[in-house]
């Protein structure tokens, strides 16, 4: 199955969650790609490109906001599973209010990168660009 999570790459934010994916996935579960990046160009439809959603392309199926970080948790199982449960009752709507707030004011609270993340030599197979 194939799984890219698509981040922007200049924020501290994102780079973390992904991060911390590549720590958890010891499954290899997900790829990555930069929102910047000409993959994401060529593989996303533009109105899915910004860079103000974390954006995970499931099976030629997409997905964004809090909707793509659930299912990104989901599939690290562990005690993610249940409360990824938990989280998805609360109604998209909701949820990606708050993350809305959260993505509007990440580079004001965590600041910006000058330039897109590049992966160590261990992590290079799993970015696609």
């Amino acid at each position: 199955m194939k799984r890219i999570i698509f981040f922007d790459g200049i924020c501290p934010l994102c780079n973390g969650f992904v991060d911390f994916v590549l720590k958890k996935d010891s499954k290899r579960h997900f790829q990555y790609a930069s929102l910047q990046s000409d993959f994401a160009k060529t593989n996303l439809p533009e109105q899915n490109l910004s860079l103000d959603s974390v954006v995970l392309l499931e099976n030629s199926q997409i997905y964004m906001k809090s909707t793509a970080v659930l299912r990104v948790l989901f599939q690290l199982g562990g005690y993610w599973t249940p409360l990824c449960i938990i989280a998805s009752i609360i109604p998209r709507p909701l949820r990606d209010f708050f993350y809305d707030i959260i993505a509007k004011n990440r580079y004001r609270v965590f600041g910006k990168y000058e330039t897109c993340r590049l992966p160590s030599s261990e992590e290079r197979s799993l970015f696609l660009d």
